[in-house]
């Protein structure tokens, strides 16, 4: 009796082991961000049907049973019914996770599958606009946040610096030779897709340490989530000075990038020691950061570079048998942004290993009249924010008719999914759980009509106002017109002044409002007259002051044109009024932006501090953070980068760019002909980083 008793009790004990062993990451997500529901919350795993992922959602008394096929599923799940039953949800710009007593009840098991295998995120920008300075707990709100929205690939580049360094020392360079190569954490983006080297740099030995230690947390957690990271591969890029170095004979140099960058070469893998660097590369890849990798990134050429005389077919074949020799069956991600990649460059691949992004799906479909990218694995993905700007602007509608369309079309048999590719992610939530969630719907989504839940979701609860402003923003600063855009709206108050009323703030941007600004602004009065009634929701108190900005921001380009007006007729006592009031109206906006961590320079710059251990790191950290905002670079007046990574910034407004127009509006006080003593802008805003 009593050997049957301890029988029954180890038959218990494993099974509750087992039982609690499935989907352990997705467990402890919920810990950490819905802790009142994870001690009611039952996973189990099931098997998933041919070709797709699948979770379904039931209850049992106080229990929520969430049974799924993979662990991003049971995370996607878990946010299904976050969202849907408990009006709660995650974002970058705030979170609504309180709690919810009692649980929803689900009527019927409710199963939900998709049949696209890959949910994409990250661009490599967002890894150098949003994530310079992130910390360990910047991060794991960030896979989190992965996870519930059901990710299950992202580029996670963090720590390449490592490598870099360690491969440049086994070819013969100094530790300090190999960090003069590598770019700031401001910087870190445009180094690794070829655009410049050092820029931002030298970094010290402790960051490079750190950047190394963040990435085995980051990958860990990924792992946990069931999230796949694409890293760092090795396509061609070496430093400038590699090839007198180590004697090469087949380089190409790549020219200049943007504002004037020298961009790294480009080593052909027909050289005689290409497989020897790119064998010690992916070597230490090993060592550091394991051989259970699924993705490898890179891109040759990007943004132009150099091709010109070469067989970029039988270059790309030769990038990509490295790639394999390392890590058989690896998939190489490429960006489908501008002419990339190249159809020459496709042509001798071995296209089952390789998965090209629509970058830019708001505006572009390569997918359709490349016909599949020449019959190429690809997802459909959207940038929507270049730079970390602000400003409300998302093409949803056209969001969810281009995956439907890509995933219903003709080229279907190579659609693999979709994602989100932003320059920056901290803005517009709305997007990115839009697009995120797609693949989980089987039927053409109507915006308008999701947009419901997604407001009670976001705000917690039911409200007619609010619900009926947000069909005037989808019908307004979130509506799919036809024009090409790349990125938000830009708002003057952050542009260089001049007289020129048709210059965009940055050179590839824009400040022509493609929606009716009077009845976006009716949209903004009636959400804000709910104010008393949402004052505890910080969701709804981020985004209030988010809608306000860009009203203020919208009536700024309208006193600046009439400034410009007056002062092109002569009219002094117009110039004067129009000056004041524009000048006033930024103020008005710092005092607003200042009011939130969300809309703060100090959050930024805090956390490029915090990063540091030294007083000089912590110096360069800071002004990596500000010449990213300012000029950005190079140290050339005529940068084509300058404001493009401008900000709407409580403190910003204040300590630049309030300044930088108060010498614009008394130089036009005094000279009708401003060319007679213009201002020196470029040196402004160069002191400002270096204060």
């Amino acid at each position: 009796m009593r050997k049957r008793f301890l029988t029954l009790i180890l038959l218990l004990f494993a099974a509750v082991s087992t039982y609690a062993a499935d989907f352990a990451g997705v467990r402890a997500l919920a810990a950490r961000r819905v802790p009142w529901l994870e001690k009611s919350l039952i996973l189990q795993q099931i098997a998933g049907e041919k070709g797709k992922e699948i979770f379904e959602l039931s209850t049992s008394g106080n229990k929520l049973i969430i049974k799924a096929s993979t662990a991003s599923a049971a995370a996607e799940g878990l946010n299904w019914y976050l969202k849907y039953y408990c009006n709660r949800s995650m974002s970058h710009m705030g979170d609504n996770l309180s709690p919810v007593s009692p649980l929803p009840q689900i009527a019927a098991p409710v199963q939900i599958f998709t049949e696209m295998p890959v949910r994409y995120a990250l661009n490599y920008c967002t890894i150098s606009y949003t994530m310079s300075f992130y910390s360990w707990a910047d991060w794991q709100h960030e896979l989190d946040w992965m996870a519930l929205n059901g990710v299950n690939v992202m580029l996670a580049t963090v720590g390449t610096e490592a490598i870099w360094q360690r491969t440049l020392q086994r070819l013969g360079y100094t530790p300090e030779e190999a960090r003069a190569f590598v770019a700031g954490p401001g910087f870190t983006a445009w180094w690794l897709m070829g655009n410049l080297e050092g820029w931002g740099g030298p970094v010290s030995q402790q960051m490079i340490n750190q950047q190394e230690e963040l990435q085995h947390k980051i990958l860990g957690r990924m792992k946990e989530l069931g999230i796949a990271p694409v890293l760092q591969g090795f396509y061609g890029m070496i430093p400038v000075n590699m090839k007198e170095k180590l004697h090469l004979d087949k380089v190409v140099p790549q020219g200049k990038w943007a504002g004037g960058f020298q961009r790294p070469d480009f080593l052909l893998p027909q050289d005689s020691q290409y497989a020897k660097i790119a064998g010690i590369y992916y070597d230490e890849m090993k060592r550091t950061y394991g051989k259970d990798i699924q993705y490898l990134a890179g891109d040759p050429f990007h943004e132009g570079g150099n091709a010109k005389g070469l067989d970029v077919t039988a270059a790309a074949k030769g990038i990509q048998e490295a790639m394999q020799e390392a890590f058989p069956g690896v998939t190489w991600v490429l960006q489908g942004w501008q002419a990339n990649p190249k159809t020459a460059l496709l042509a001798g691949l071995d296209k089952s290993k390789v998965l090209v992004q629509e970058l830019f799906g708001e505006n572009t479909a390569n997918w359709e009249s490349r016909k599949g990218y020449e019959q190429t694995p690809f997802i459909w993905c959207t940038v929507t924010n270049f730079g970390e700007k602000l400003g409300l602007y998302g093409k949803l509608q056209r969001y969810a008719d281009e995956v439907y369309r890509a995933s219903t079309g003709p080229y279907k048999h190579l659609m693999r999914g979709a994602g989100i590719m932003p320059e920056g992610i901290h803005n517009n939530p709305v997007i990115y759980q839009l697009v995120l969630e797609l693949p989980w719907h089987q039927e053409h989504v109507v915006v308008k009509d999701w947009i419901t839940a997604y407001v009670r979701s976001r705000y917690g609860s039911e409200n007619t106002h609010v619900e009926e402003a947000w069909q005037q923003f989808v019908a307004t600063c979130y509506s799919s017109f036809d024009k090409y855009q790349e990125g938000p709206t830009e708002s003057i108050f952050t542009a260089r002044p001049t007289t020129d009323t048709t210059r965009p703030v940055s050179t590839w941007g824009t400040r022509h409002r493609n929606y009716d600004t009077a009845a976006f602004r009716q949209g903004v009065a009636q959400f804000l007259a709910v104010g008393p009634a949402m004052k505890r929701s910080e969701t709804y108190q981020i985004d209030a002051i988010d809608f306000q900005r860009q009203v203020n921001s919208n009536r700024g380009e309208y006193l600046y044109t009439q400034m410009i007006t007056a002062w092109k007729n002569s009219d002094a006592p117009a110039l004067h009024d129009y000056a004041n009031l524009f000048l006033q109206q930024m103020q008005q906006q710092d005092s607003l932006l200042s009011t939130n961590k969300h809309f703060r320079l100090d959050t930024w710059l805090n956390s490029a501090m915090a990063m540091g251990s030294t007083s000089a790191e912590k110096k360069q950290l800071k002004r990596n953070a500000k010449v990213q905002l300012t000029y950005w670079g190079p140290d050339n007046p005529d940068t084509d980068l300058h404001e493009y990574a401008n900000k709407e910034w409580g403190g910003l407004m204040k300590e630049l760019y309030i300044p930088r127009w108060k010498l614009f509006t008394d130089d036009l006080f005094h000279s009708k002909e401003r060319a007679s003593h213009p201002v020196n802008f470029f040196q402004f805003e160069k002191e400002w980083t270096e204060k």
